[in-house]
């Protein structure tokens, strides 16, 4: 293959076939967690899953859709911007359910989880988006907005699992936890 054929997203293969395999395995840990909530005695609504629990599945499997998204063989970057697209106002759609789920729920969110449930999904859904556009006005912002928005995703997985597992470890304990 000569240096005239490749397109820009090359460059991008081996970022993407991390970021994905480690939202996928993140998405497998995930359940995990899910399964340790279902062992603790104490009941929680299906509110507080949609708020708190369910996102990070999304936010893994959004990581992991974006990777598949950029590993493929497009002839153009502009000619899945529109999937990008559509998948950011999904995400933004969600987002804002999962901030109703939320203010809803029998838990009384503080800050720190307005931002890491709330703000950040909604703002790296919003990049999405805009990096679609990007693409489609061949902007080079486009392809580097996108990798910073599935390491997001990722992250945001991350900390919301570690945030669940180490809530309820101290709730099954009788503990409460230090600000």
């Amino acid at each position: 293959m000569n240096q005239a054929t490749v397109t820009p997203l090359a460059s991008w293969q081996n970022y993407y076939v991390i970021v994905g395999s480690a939202a996928g395995a993140l998405t497998g840990l995930q359940f995990v967690v899910l399964t340790l909530v279902a062992q603790i005695k104490q009941a929680s609504s299906m509110r507080e899953i949609r708020a708190f629990g369910s996102p990070t599945v999304v936010h893994f499997c959004t990581a992991l859709l974006i990777s598949a998204l950029m590993a493929a063989p497009w002839q153009s970057p502009a000619n899945f911007g529109i999937l990008l697209g559509l998948g950011g106002v999904a995400g933004v759609i969600y987002s804002l359910g999962t901030v109703w789920h939320a203010w809803k729920a029998a838990y009384n969110p503080d800050v720190l989880d307005w931002i890491f449930y709330a703000a950040l999904p909604l703002a790296a859904h919003l990049a999405l988006v805009a990096a679609s556009i990007l693409l489609w006005r061949n902007s080079g912002w486009a392809l580097s907005i996108i990798a910073a928005d599935s390491l997001t995703f990722v992250l945001l997985g991350v900390h919301n699992s570690w945030d669940t597992v180490t809530y309820l470890a101290l709730q099954n304990s009788g503990q409460t936890a230090k600000e």
